[in-house]
């Protein structure tokens, strides 16, 4: 049975499912899994934080409705399916303690990939998206959102250059994870990722994801996030190399 810590852990983690998705907090998302894989065994933890995910997806809809360029969907979403199924199939080949690793190495990653975003995506004029890329991204956010729901930083790289209004990225960010979650839910349930123990689970943290995202809604209009989010990227790090290199206590 889980102990507070574990509980306390997994509350954390789907608090900031709602914040994340309400646009708050910069890399506060990819925080989620690493922390629940703390709590519980990696896999379940994929398994129960989907449907949450879902659920933040259809608040954070609420809140930014129409304010996305849904050209990008289109352009990512083949790359996507292919990406959920090379992903699940994959998953199913692991064991509990190389999908920590892989879990933890996407968060170390996405760390780095912050540090030196200013850098990569400094360039003249204005990215345009196409296809091509687009089903290279997609590829990508497919698989990293099958194994840890860490599509974040390669949609990021998808979206930053085009320097987009901030409302209008979020927006865009909220629709693009929303089709990518829903296309996971059948192919989790017909591998076994979701079973009635991950719902029955998730189900007791569900009253977290409308707080947070009513929270991160508020929080988004009132405060600076430069020095929140040097916090959780520190956060990220360390929990990331807790989950790769298992560090006894």
């Amino acid at each position: 049975m889980p102990n507070w810590e574990d509980h306390l852990l997994a509350g954390l983690a789907v608090l900031f499912i709602g914040l994340s998705k309400a646009g708050f907090g910069g890399g506060l998302g990819m925080l989620t899994t690493p922390l629940c894989a703390l709590a519980f065994p990696s896999r379940d933890a994929i398994g129960m934080l989907l449907p949450l995910l879902c659920a933040g997806d259809a608040f954070s809809m609420y809140y930014y409705w129409r304010k996305w360029e849904a050209r990008n969907l289109w352009y990512l979403l083949p790359g996507v399916v292919m990406g959920v199924v090379l992903g699940v199939h994959w998953i199913g080949r692991f064991t509990a303690r190389e999908l920590n690793v892989a879990i933890g190495g996407i968060a170390v990653g996405f760390v780095i990939f912050q540090v030196f975003r200013d850098r990569i995506f400094r360039v003249e004029g204005a990215f345009q998206p196409n296809a091509g890329l687009g089903f290279l991204f997609g590829l990508a956010a497919g698989v990293t959102s099958s194994f840890a729901h860490g599509a974040g930083p390669v949609v990021s790289m998808f979206l930053v250059p085009q320097r987009l209004p901030k409302e209008i990225f979020v927006g865009t960010t909220v629709l693009v994870f929303t089709w990518i979650n829903w296309i996971k839910v059948p192919f989790f349930v017909a591998n076994g990722v979701i079973t009635v123990h991950t719902l029955t689970q998730g189900l007791l943290y569900f009253p977290l994801v409308p707080l947070g995202v009513w929270l991160g809604v508020r929080l988004n209009r009132r405060f600076s996030e430069a020095a929140f989010a040097r916090i959780v990227l520190a956060t990220l790090f360390l929990t990331g190399l807790q989950l790769i290199f298992n560090f006894r206590f």
